[in-house]
């Protein structure tokens, strides 16, 4: 691989980022559109839809992981021009997600009654149960959505995912209107509504990238390199040696916030309500930075897959700069608009206030979690990723919970208490993960050199 100047990384992590963070956009908008259109109708409407999205959080966060461990297997087949091997996983992870969102959704029926044993108020499970019951549906098409988008990221490819997420959201919001409050005739499901709107426009994406794959003679030959003697245990057991130990990560991660929405739901619903709207805040500031380093795998797996470490140093280097630029703004926003912010989801006085304390909590913690994951993006490009469940769970299980629960409970700092257990769990995460890309590196380097 060629030297490239450092500004040019710049443009080309750019170039790949870009539609990446609009599909993440259009990912979190769903949850941003849901939470805004049944936070109108009060503040209990909006617990249900924050428990309910809870509740599914971490199965579908375990579903997502396992996805993403075909992008820098696939990204390193097309960087050595083996696209046979790369059509073969892609044959396999179709098969491989299928059956995982199959069973993520028996889990998640299974999960029903165990819903009314979590504290939450009554009246909130029983509105979140339909929402969730719809979630639980939508796990499917968006697992077989999630082999050919993952497909497409890993050669390079990340703006028709964009168009078709987009596209699925404005069918999302088209059906919220008219399923929340009952608009031409249809009937006022209220937040079950907002769950039958979302499985309506997540069926509607593994259609479409099918039929782009079908219609575009580029990727059509992918699918003409499929066939029966193509399904392989060897490459499915690759595609999980890779994404189980993504998934564990994310699923330690992200099941961090999902119980601490639980344990906000102890507290009081205003507190689960207000922790939700900081919740998606967060998700919308994270979604650049989750974008760059999908980007970053992307680069890193090419430049993995031609063993080039000098490529990968230049990569990592734009990638933090980019992260921390973006994370420097958001600080700002947060704390400067916190009173503000909360009223696009809300008009209750008392959740808007209980936000606007949050949102300075989401502030502290923008650097450490911007590089957290960057670093994670650059190791899953390397294809090191079992380290990363040991520093997720060291980050997120020894030191998040304990200090948040403590800081909540014991000293009785309340929701801000729980906020304090994310900042020092995603600190620690943050050094722990760039200590370990430094190391990794400096090693390939040392084998190259000797």
């Amino acid at each position: 691989m060629k030297k490239i100047a450092l500004p040019e990384e710049y443009s080309r992590t750019l170039r790949l980022a870009i539609p990446v963070t609009l599909s993440q956009a259009g990912q979190l908008v769903v949850q941003l559109v849901d939470n805004a259109m049944v936070g109108r109708l009060g503040a209990t409407p909006l617990a249900a839809v924050a428990f309910g999205g809870t509740m599914i959080f971490f199965l579908f966060i375990f579903g997502m992981g396992i996805a993403l461990g075909s992008t820098p297997l696939i990204g390193e087949m097309f960087a050595q021009g083996r696209h046979r091997i790369s059509a073969s996983y892609l044959q396999n992870s179709v098969l491989l997600y299928l059956l995982v969102g199959i069973g993520i959704f028996c889990l998640q029926w299974a999960a029903i009654p165990l819903l009314h044993h979590l504290g939450q108020p009554r009246e909130v499970v029983e509105a979140a149960i339909p929402y969730y019951k719809y979630l639980m549906w939508s796990m499917i098409p968006f697992m077989l959505f999630s082999a050919f988008k993952q497909f497409l990221e890993g050669v390079g490819n990340t703006r028709v995912a964009m168009a078709i997420i987009i596209l699925s959201n404005l069918i999302n919001v088209l059906f919220n209107w008219l399923l929340i409050y009952g608009k031409c005739g249809f009937p006022a499901m209220g937040a079950a509504g907002a769950g039958l709107a979302t499985l309506i426009s997540r069926i509607c994406t593994p259609i479409l990238i099918i039929a782009y794959f079908l219609h575009n003679p580029s990727f059509r030959r992918y699918l003409a390199f499929c066939n029966l003697r193509g399904f392989s245990v060897a490459r499915i057991r690759s595609l999980l040696e890779v994404g189980l130990p993504i998934s564990a990560q994310m699923t330690l991660e992200g099941g961090v916030f999902a119980i601490t929405g639980v344990m906000m739901g102890w507290i009081s619903t205003v507190a689960l309500a207000a922790n939700q709207i900081a919740i998606v805040m967060s998700n919308m500031a994270f979604m650049i930075v989750l974008s760059i380093a999908s980007a970053t795998t992307i680069r890193v797996s090419h430049a993995y897959g031609v063993n080039d470490p000098a490529a990968i140093r230049r990569i990592a280097s734009s990638s933090y700069r980019i992260g921390l630029a973006w994370n420097s703004f958001t600080i700002l926003v947060f704390v400067l608009l916190r009173h503000w912010l909360p009223m696009v989801f809300t008009a209750d006085a008392e959740v808007i206030r209980t936000t606007a304390n949050l949102l300075i909590f989401v502030a502290l913690f923008q650097i450490s979690d911007g590089l957290q994951c960057i670093s994670v993006g650059i190791l899953r490009g390397m294809q090191d990723v079992r380290a990363t469940v040991v520093i997720a769970f060291i980050s997120y299980v020894v030191i998040n919970f304990p200090v948040g629960y403590i800081c909540a409970f014991v000293f009785g700092f309340g929701p801000e208490g729980l906020w304090l257990g994310y900042i020092f769990g995603l600190s620690i995460a943050a050094y722990l993960l760039n200590r370990r890309y430094r190391r990794l590196i400096a090693r390939t380097e040392g084998a190259i050199r000797s």
